[in-house]
């Protein structure tokens, strides 16, 4: 199974970071992840390092309720930096909200290739992962 180089998690949750840090190690899908406690941190990140395809991750593991500027925020600032960033990098939205406007919202943005409703497993990682070999 290939690895991706880096991956990128976007979520203010201390425990999450510190769990999901430890189910992409078991899932051994990234040689490298970085995280962002919301998404203005990740943005800034994502301008400051716009076409340098080898700092910038392979997959965006997003949350939705953050604060400073929550997952729809960034998503919104995210689309229109896109054609600047040099890379294609896949999006998931992870997040704990069983809303089904949530989930209608996030179908609606092309760039999210999925929903995946915390918390994150293994399983779930093994699929992302083949969901980025198979494009």
């Amino acid at each position: 199974m290939n690895k991706l180089k880096i991956a990128c998690v976007v979520d203010d949750d201390e425990i999450y970071a510190f769990t999901v840090t430890r189910v992409i190690a078991r899932a051994e899908i990234a040689e490298k992840t970085i995280f962002f406690h919301n998404g203005k941190a990740a943005l800034d990140f994502f301008i400051a390092n716009a076409g340098k395809n080898e700092e910038l991750p392979d997959l965006i593991l997003l949350d939705i309720n953050m604060p400073v500027l929550d997952g729809w925020q960034f998503l919104d600032e995210y689309v229109k930096m896109m054609p600047k960033l040099g890379k294609k990098i896949t999006l998931f939205i992870v997040s704990s909200s069983i809303d089904e406007e949530d989930y209608a919202r996030a179908r609606a943005i092309e760039v999210v290739s999925d929903f995946i409703v915390k918390p994150l497993t293994v399983e779930h990682l093994h699929y992302i992962l083949g969901q980025l070999t198979e494009q």
